[in-house]
């Protein structure tokens, strides 16, 4: 092994690479600290050719490696969770071009969310993509985990985002993918193999993303409405409305408000009467589009028809900011009220009411005084299906119970033919799980594409799928 890790270090130079335990400690542990882990070595490449060499190496050696980019995924595929060795793609953080005119940008894998939207502003250009780690996740994480977010209702996933991508194969090969056709029907669309794959298949090291006209009108609204079946029939009266220029619709329950309000500064309740539910929605348009008096008209008729109970629109951009506060602050308010067990599921958006209704009674029947909190983007059918502990409850007794939960919630998913992992990943959390509701085929498929393309099993072993039994 000691062998192994000299050529390794040497093929990344003396910057390239760190035994230091206080530089990788913070790359071992997952954010909310369910999984932490270790490594021998952290490699930390500045060009596509030293990541080529890096994995040539490792697939001549059967040493495994585990990519990385910004650390925030939340279900433990970025951790080197058995000793591999860590490649960090964090160094590889140059945006290579902008094209303004061509609408897209060619990123290194390496590079922060916020930067590359950051870089398409300054282009005059929109970069839709827009998540709550956004100042640390990357766009090779992004990519590798098919990040979603809460613009996926207009703009899709990370996958619909990208036009092409450069990868390095597992032994050492590169596919240069980056091109920037908006239509290009020769064969096999290579790129979406890597397009959530956690880095299994490939490692991402750069990416051709879309790019948007930059919207100058904003309206951003908070709506109180009585439950979720509303919350459904005002999303389709918005899309109307507006000519379907929603890019978010967030729903939140009074008690994530309340947790939010008691434990993040600077926040405050945006409508005078508490309400059971709510929905933070934004639109956006050209300047030349009346979208503030449309969102306005329809917003009164569905108060005045009873879909809606109250409704505030910002009026600037510190308004705006603060309503947005109120939502992304969700999961961290959590942690201030004690353990909690989390699913990150969809389901067809005409069934979130019922699943919702359903969902609740389960957690509460099982663990009688848990708290559910579920909250997130019902635009596209994504719940965060957040529980949390009782009340002055155990939390290590309840979070023990994290499967016996988890199981009975991802059972009524799949009942409503929905996802266990809208836009997490599977990692290894969900790596047992995916069996029970992907068909056998279909594991079959997953299974003879990871031999196909690793047959070594160097590339983030043990997460998404295991070899065959």
């Amino acid at each position: 092994m000691n062998e192994v890790l000299t050529r390794l270090k040497s093929a990344v130079g003396a910057g390239g690479f760190s035994e230091d335990a206080d530089e990788i400690a913070p790359h071992l542990v997952e954010w909310r600290g369910k999984y932490s882990g270790h490594t021998p070595l952290l490699l930390k490449p500045k060009t596509t050719a030293e990541v080529s060499a890096i994995l040539s190496i490792c697939n001549e050696t059967r040493t495994a490696v585990v990519p990385q980019g910004g650390n925030t995924g939340l279900v433990g595929g970025q951790i080197p969770l058995n000793g591999e060795v860590l490649l960090s793609l964090a160094r590889m953080n140059a945006i290579r071009h902008v094209d303004a005119e061509g609408m897209s940008m060619i990123c290194e894998a390496g590079v922060i969310l916020a930067d590359a939207q950051r870089a398409a502003d300054e282009a005059g250009r929109y970069f839709p993509l827009s998540l709550a780690p956004e100042g640390s996740c990357t766009i090779g994480g992004n990519l590798s985990t098919n990040a979603g977010g809460v613009n996926v209702l207009r703009y899709g996933n990370a996958r619909e985002l990208a036009l092409g991508l450069e990868v390095v194969l597992a032994d050492g090969r590169m596919l240069n993918m980056l091109r920037t056709l908006r239509k290009d029907n020769t064969g096999y669309d290579l790129k979406q193999l890597f397009i959530g794959a956690e880095g299994t298949l490939g490692v991402i090291t750069a990416a051709v993303l879309k790019l948007f006209a930059k919207p100058e009108t904003v309206e951003t609204a908070f709506v109180a409405l009585q439950d979720p079946a509303a919350a459904v029939g005002l999303l389709a009266r918005m899309q109307s409305a507006t000519g379907g220029s929603v890019s978010a619709f967030e729903l939140m329950p009074r008690i994530g408000l309340e947790l939010v309000l008691a434990h993040i500064p600077q926040t405050a309740d945006p409508l005078s009467a508490p309400s059971p539910w709510y929905v933070l929605l934004e639109a956006t348009s050209g300047a030349e589009m009346p979208l503030k008096d449309s969102l306005e008209t329809a917003l009164a008729r569905a108060i005045e028809s009873g879909l809606a109970t109250d409704a505030t629109l910002a009026a600037n951009t510190a308004q705006r900011a603060a309503l947005w506060r109120l939502r992304e602050n969700m999961s961290e308010a959590q942690k201030h009220e004690g353990a909690s067990i989390k699913h990150d599921v969809s389901v067809p958006v005409k069934d979130i009411p019922q699943f919702l209704r359903r969902g609740v009674a389960l957690v509460e029947t099982i663990v009688p005084g848990a708290r559910p909190v579920p909250f997130g983007h019902l635009g596209d059918g994504n719940i965060h299906f957040n529980v949390s502990v009782p009340k002055g409850g155990d939390g290590e007794a309840f979070l023990a119970r994290w499967n016996e939960v988890s199981r009975a919630v991802h059972d009524l998913v799949h009942e409503f033919h929905g996802s266990i992992s809208a836009e997490h990943g599977i990692g290894v959390m969900k790596r047992d799980e995916l069996p029970r509701y992907k068909s056998a085929a279909e594991m079959d498929v997953m299974r003879a594409l990871k031999r196909m393309m690793d047959p070594n099993d160097i590339l983030n072993p043990g997460k998404v799928i295991l070899p065959s039994p």
